[in-house]
């Protein structure tokens, strides 16, 4: 019995070791499972990008990203089909092509291979509703390959605009005293026109106030979102035919030389057909000086 024990004893440790390491290996693997299931949208979404309920607070909130994509012309569109999707609009995209190298290899005679290395890039800026932000950057973020940065930034503008209204409501009440005034007081010439020019310069302050509010309320109610994606170099293989003299064949050449002879034959004979008449003369004169002139030598 002893044996048996000191056989069995061993073997429990060994299968208890074994089903520990199984644990900790499928712990390991789901850790790293749970990992790579995380959405990318994570990596750029934010509680800066969420409007607080139920808040009298007034946010500015902007973006700023840089990533780089699988396609950087199926993401833009993608990109502004969700803008447009979600309520927003696009204010500047600058889609191009940079190349960084171009070579040319001679394939054989007529034929040469065009290398050409470049990368594809965008910048763009989108406002969308600020209700929408957080919505478009998940969206966004699925096109994500490799983020670079994020930059997400909420400016409380909540005292700037309280401010901004109470002047223009002071303006607002210093331009109609002036108005009063004018109408009841104003009676010399120089005094009307000092307070003309006053009121002009109260009412200039009043509508600064006024449109600083507006674009305030642009910048609170629509976020602006600034992107710069951009994608792995490419490698654009062309090939292109090589341009070369051409050179006339032999036998082209002979066909062309009787063509020549026969065109030159029928020049000759209608310069013949035009002179005929002086022939005809020459022919005449002939006859008659080996006919008279002859036998009276």
């Amino acid at each position: 019995m002893l044996k048996k024990h000191h056989v069995l004893f061993p073997l429990l440790l060994i299968i208890l070791a074994i089903s520990c390491k199984k644990a900790d290996s499928l712990d390991e693997t789901a850790s790293e499972t749970t990992t790579s299931s995380i959405d990318s949208s994570n990596t750029v979404s934010s509680a800066a990008a969420v409007q607080p309920k139920n808040s009298d607070r007034k946010f500015v909130r902007t973006a700023d990203i840089k990533f780089k994509v699988k396609n950087v012309p199926n993401s833009t569109y993608i990109i502004e089909n969700a803008t447009s999707k979600f309520g927003g609009f696009v204010t500047y995209t600058n889609l191009q092509s940079t190349i960084s190298e171009k070579k040319e290899v001679k394939m054989s005679q007529d034929s040469t291979l065009e290398i050409t290395k470049y990368t594809v890039e965008n910048n763009i800026s989108i406002r969308v509703p600020n209700t929408k932000m957080d919505t478009v950057i998940k969206t966004i973020a699925k096109q994500i390959d490799f983020l670079e940065y994020r930059i997400i930034k909420a400016d409380d503008v909540s005292l700037q605009l309280l401010s901004n209204q109470l002047k223009e409501k002071r303006d607002a009440n210093q331009e109609k005293r002036l108005v009063k005034a004018i109408d009841s007081k104003g009676k010399k010439l120089n005094e009307v026109v000092q307070a003309e020019n006053d009121l002009n310069q109260k009412s200039e302050q009043k509508d600064n106030s006024k449109l600083e509010n507006i674009l305030l309320a642009d910048q609170v109610n629509f976020s602006t979102l600034t992107l710069q994606i951009y994608q792995r170099e490419t490698i654009k293989k062309e090939m292109i035919a090589n341009e070369k003299e051409f050179r006339q064949g032999f036998g082209s050449k002979i066909i062309d030389g009787l063509e020549n002879g026969w065109y030159l034959i029928e020049g000759i004979i209608a310069v013949i057909i035009q002179l005929w008449s002086v022939i005809l003369i020459g022919i005449i004169g002939y006859f008659a000086y080996k006919k008279y002139f002859r036998k009276v030598n």
